[in-house]
């Protein structure tokens, strides 16, 4: 279980989240939706490590992971983390960026393979960035969020840059991926 209660982040004056309480149950997809500049992204930073509430806690399977005497930092977290732009290396092919994140006795081509069969981009291991879809970037994104076995993979509009026709089908794939990989 995800569990937010009295989540405050202020910048100067301005709360950005101002007494969050939200309760997420284990196997299940929960939407947060607002508006513009409403906090929903503060939020998924917050809940994985990237920025410390001012006041609250956050707690993950039972154990507060931020709290008044409390910070678990991100990589401590098991949490995978989609960001809005997908945030893939550029430089990197599709299985260094799968791999990033894995040390490196689990960062094996049959880890790789596993995650690429399992995003539905099989035989794409050497390609880089500019040579895929968008959808195709999402997908790797995807797949390094899961590439730790995380116990919660956070998504944050993961879809905004797709246009409406890919938006639908990337965003069942991705509901299959993150459905088969428990």
């Amino acid at each position: 279980m995800l569990r937010l209660r009295g989540v405050r982040i202020a910048y100067g004056p301005v709360a950005v989240l101002d007494g969050v309480d939200l309760a997420v149950p284990e196997h299940s997809f929960t939407a947060v939706l607002g508006s513009s500049g409403s906090g929903k992204t503060t939020m998924l930073r917050t809940i994985a490590g990237f920025h410390r509430p001012d006041a609250g806690t956050i707690e993950l399977a039972g154990h507060v992971v931020a709290g008044p005497t409390t910070h678990v930092r991100p990589e401590r977290r098991r949490l995978g983390y989609v960001a809005q732009e997908g945030a893939i290396f550029p430089h990197l092919t599709v299985a260094g960026n799968i791999g990033f994140g894995l040390p490196r006795r689990a960062r094996t081509p049959d880890r790789i393979d596993e995650l690429l069969e399992l995003v539905g981009l099989a035989g794409l291991r050497r390609r880089y960035p500019h040579e895929l879809s968008g959808g195709q970037q999402q997908r790797v994104a995807l797949a390094r969020a899961l590439a730790l076995k995380p116990s919660t993979v956070l998504l944050d509009e993961p879809f905004a840059s797709l246009d409406a026709a890919l938006r639908t089908s990337v965003r069942t794939d991705i509901a299959r991926v993150l459905h088969e990989s428990g």
